[in-house]
């Protein structure tokens, strides 16, 4: 089945309508759909470098306001919607278990899905289950959406299609170990 979606994807990026099906993708992706808009912004970045920041802009936006409906899944509908979603994604158990601490560590927790790999959707629904302050969470989803999505469409415009496979393999991870040093840094210095 992804390997289907990945092809239309790929299909969806030379579409003449590729902007609005990127904003579509890029905000079902923060509520519920399972693919990342990164493999629709990394062939329509490539094929039209000069919009490089204007596609990320229209992820970032997207993204957020997708966001902002993970949010009030959350808040609202857990239990109707948002617990059968985190199940089928495989992630209620957990869910239960970090719900605890989730908002003490909250702002890090949306930095960190929000530029990694991690399901963003998953943080997003939760953050409106825990009842996180609604500023904290669309501040830091900016933050990080925007860092994700700019700093790819910076790759992808400097150095093209090399480093495409440097962007799909290594850097969810890379992103994540500059959180964990992150982290480290500010407990080490008595600021979490």
């Amino acid at each position: 089945m992804f390997k289907n979606l990945n092809a239309k994807m790929l299909e969806w990026a030379q579409h003449p309508k590729a902007m609005w099906i990127l904003a579509i993708v890029a905000f079902a992706e923060s509520s519920f759909f399972p693919i990342p808009p990164d493999l629709l912004m990394i062939p329509m970045i490539l094929a039209a470098p000069h919009r490089a920041f204007k596609i990320a802009g229209v992820g970032l936006v997207a993204s957020v306001l997708g966001g902002l409906l993970g949010y009030a899944i959350g808040a609202m509908a857990y239990e109707t919607i948002g617990q059968p979603m985190l199940a089928a994604l495989g992630k209620a158990d957990a869910m239960q278990e970090f719900s605890t601490k989730f908002n003490d560590f909250g702002f890090w927790a949306v930095l960190t899905a929000g530029i990694t790999p991690f399901p963003y959707k998953v943080i997003t629904v939760m953050s409106g289950w825990t009842g996180m302050p609604l500023m904290t969470f669309i501040a830091t989803s900016i933050l990080a959406r925007g860092l994700r999505f700019f700093l790819v469409a910076w790759l992808l415009h400097t150095f093209g299609p090399r480093v495409r496979d440097f962007i799909e393999r290594y850097l969810g991870l890379i992103l994540m170990l500059a959180i964990v040093v992150l982290i480290t840094t500010f407990y080490a210095l008595g600021k979490i």
